[in-house]
């Protein structure tokens, strides 16, 4: 099944979509530690309320991975979930 043309479709339908937006979010990530390092003084900039500028990026650190599961669970149950079923149900039957 692995060599077939469905399997492989499926991995393209897969990776596609995942490697970039893993991507994506690496480099996010790799934004917020270098700032934390480097641009202390301004990572510490004070923008109210008992909030600076390193706290709402670690917030919004949460904010992306809660909306990237988000997208991808619509992603996947729409392009990913049928082409495994078609899988699946051509193994079992």
């Amino acid at each position: 099944m692995q060599a077939s043309p469905q399997f492989q479709e499926l991995r393209k339908t897969y990776r596609s979509f995942t490697f970039p937006l893993s991507i994506a979010f690496f480099l996010w990530f790799a934004v917020y530690v270098l700032a934390a390092v480097f641009a202390s003084d301004w990572m510490a900039t004070a923008i109210g309320g008992g909030f600076n500028i390193g706290i709402v990026f670690g917030l919004l650190q949460f904010l992306t991975t809660f909306a990237i599961t988000w997208i991808y669970v619509v992603y996947a149950n729409k392009n990913i979930e049928p082409q495994s079923a078609a899988i699946r149900e051509a193994m079992e039957g």
